[in-house]
């Protein structure tokens, strides 16, 4: 039988999944240009040294723009790449997006496996995607628990990335889900955990 917890938090993606469906596809551009540009405003933005991006679903913000800077700055730009034989996502140095990537898991861009891992505990900061996030700081995902085993190694800051309408009051959560330092949408700056790094 399933838990109270898994029903209200499938509920909840089945509700954000109706939500993103009424959206036109250029609200969600324009979003995610603002969202980039406000990042750019956040002081761990510029002292980070090392970033671990995500390629975006088409519910989640595009931040894309935002990897072109960050090379041309002369840091490190990471994205998961799935290990098949360890069963979770490690982060891969890219350094050409267009070169460095193709379809992995479940169909998400990923880098390709010439790409050297890099320890995801020397991560300044890692930009996290989801189906939704809290004002606590918790994050719902997909329902696998990839990103939860993944942001348990990261010492650095872990920032959620989302549009507004993926900010809900309280998310269900479970012991291994792991709790975020901050969450950014186009419109509002929530610090959760006073332990962020600046």
């Amino acid at each position: 039988m399933a838990s109270e917890i898994f029903i209200r938090k499938q509920a909840l993606r089945q509700e954000l999944r109706t939500r993103y469906k009424l959206l036109p596809a250029t609200d969600r551009a324009n979003a995610s240009s603002l969202l980039c540009s406000r990042i750019k405003e956040l002081e761990f933005w510029h002292k980070a040294q090392s970033v671990l991006f995500y390629v975006p679903l088409p519910d989640e913000p595009d931040i894309r723009s935002l990897m072109a800077e960050v090379l041309n700055a002369g840091k490190v730009i990471t994205l998961p790449r799935f290990m098949k034989e360890e069963g979770q996502y490690a982060a891969a140095r890219i350094g050409d997006y267009d070169k460095d990537v193709k379809p992995g898991k479940f169909d998400i861009i990923e880098p390709r496996t010439r790409c050297a891992l890099y320890p995801l505990n020397q991560l300044d900061l890692v930009l996290v995607p989801g189906v939704a996030f809290d004002v606590n700081g918790y994050r719902l995902g997909r329902g696998k628990g990839f990103y939860d085993r993944l942001l348990a190694q990261v010492k650095g800051v872990k920032c959620g990335i989302a549009f507004d309408w993926q900010v809900a009051p309280q998310i269900p959560a479970e012991p291994h889900d792991v709790r975020l330092n901050c969450v950014l949408t186009p419109t509002r700056w929530l610090e959760i955990a006073t332990t962020a790094q600046r």
